[in-house]
């Protein structure tokens, strides 16, 4: 699990879980957000040659150019483990839950089991 950072505030807690929940924390309409990033920057949806990658750094992340699949396992799936409240993590996990039910059948599409 992701170490948790220690806020000066309550609230400061509570502006950086609304902040990761609204601006990178896909529900649905993240999804396709990440989709039509993915696409605005040239890259591919999905390439199963194409393993995710663990970046050390955020220059390292941007740099990659991997396909947008893999961006749910390099970082959107990771995001569930740093929120900073109890309503940012009930909230991620159902964002969480959302995410991981969109793989599941894009990979039952992607494998003609649909």
């Amino acid at each position: 699990m992701a170490e948790r950072r220690t806020w000066a505030s309550d609230r400061a807690a509570a502006f950086r879980c609304l902040l990761r929940l609204e601006a990178e924390f896909p529900g649905r309409i993240g999804i396709a957000r990440a989709f039509a990033y993915g696409g605005a920057k040239g890259r591919a949806i999905y390439d199963p040659a194409v393993q995710p990658t663990e970046h050390r750094t955020a220059e390292a992340y941007l740099k990659s150019g991997g396909h947008t699949i893999n961006h749910f396992y390099e970082k959107l799936l990771l995001l569930k483990d740093r929120m900073n409240t109890a309503t940012g993590r009930a909230v991620a996990e159902t964002r969480h839950a959302v995410m991981e039910d969109y793989l599941r059948h894009f990979y039952e599409e992607w494998e003609g089991d649909a």
